[in-house]
């Protein structure tokens, strides 16, 4: 099976290299600083599963060819025109699958409009990491799983393939037939940690000791798995349970990329984690408040950084 991933940064340099590692035929897609970075120190990886420093194999725009079976796609969502138009040469051939692993759901439409569903699979990453000024990538959880699945009859092949590619990894890679469950079940739970903390600025330990700070996560948990409900895939109750703890843990330092992103005056993932999680809301007819007031925020963000970058 040959896989090639895009990009080499949190996500897809630290599966891609986990694969890597446990010897499946990997090649990164990178910008050409970061090919000339990785092909000078290596890719580089910290993590309580192992540190790993690999002599990755990498081509840049113009080299691509349409001889992969599985195509990784990390990208964030507000790149996802620019990812699928570099990733087109690869797939132009029919041969190969896309594997997206961006949060929410609605870069599924974009794709499969683009490849065709028959070529796109499901999934969803669960993993914290981050891309270290030194190019490094530093695992930072204690979970390291992607999920995926056959959103058509077509993907079945590639879904067996690429678990015998992944049976050594250090990382786990788990085919689950229900995939839109699961991406539904993290962009609950995301879109909680995401929204509350990008909203209030603060880690989780941090909001839930303050006065409403517990009753605001809970809220929003609540509205959230409102709308994946009413969409068809509610949220399991042992689920439910483990997220409660989770986003209400004293003490806990979890945020989400998506405040880091806005507190280093980056892009964030706002339309696609919230403002299409209130669109089905709005869709629905349901009261969802707390949501609603965190996308204005995020939408807000937005705004400013558009005014700001056409001074």
């Amino acid at each position: 099976m040959k896989i090639l991933v895009l990009g080499a940064g949190a996500v897809g340099g630290y599966f891609g290299g986990r694969l890597a590692e446990a010897g499946a035929d990997v090649t990164f897609l990178l910008r050409p600083k970061r090919a000339e970075l990785i092909a000078r120190d290596g890719l580089r990886i910290s993590s309580r599963f192992g540190d790993l420093k690999l002599q990755a194999k990498s081509i840049v725009a113009g080299q691509v060819q349409p001889d992969y079976d599985l195509v990784m796609l990390t990208a964030k969502a507000y790149d996802l025109a620019s990812a699928a138009d570099a990733i087109a040469p690869a797939m132009a051939g029919g041969r190969g699958c896309v594997l997206p692993l961006l949060n929410g759901m609605s870069h599924l439409d974009v794709l499969d409009k683009r490849f065709g569903r028959e070529r796109v699979l499901g999934g969803v990453a669960y993993i914290g990491s981050t891309l270290a000024p030194d190019g490094s990538i530093r695992h930072m959880s204690d979970f390291n799983s992607i999920a995926f699945g056959p959103r058509h009859a077509a993907h079945d092949a590639v879904c067996s393939a690429l678990v015998a590619a992944s049976a050594r990894s250090k990382a786990k890679f788990e085919r689950v037939e229900a995939i839109a469950q699961a991406m539904w079940d993290k962009w609950v739970m995301l879109a909680t940690l995401a929204g509350m903390s990008s909203l209030m600025r603060a880690t989780v330990g941090d909001i839930v000791a303050t006065g409403s700070g517990e009753a605001l996560m809970r809220a929003f948990l609540a509205e959230c798995e409102s709308v994946a409900k009413a969409e068809g895939h509610p949220t399991p109750q042992a689920l439910h349970e483990g997220y409660v703890a989770m986003l209400t843990r004293k003490g806990s330092p979890a945020t989400a990329s998506m405040m880091r992103d806005i507190e280093a005056g980056g892009q964030a993932e706002g339309d696609h984690i919230l403002g299409d999680l209130l669109a089905r809301a709005r869709k629905h007819g349901l009261a969802t408040p707390v949501l609603e007031t965190a996308t204005t925020h995020l939408e807000d963000y937005a705004a400013r950084k558009k005014r700001e970058a056409a001074r």
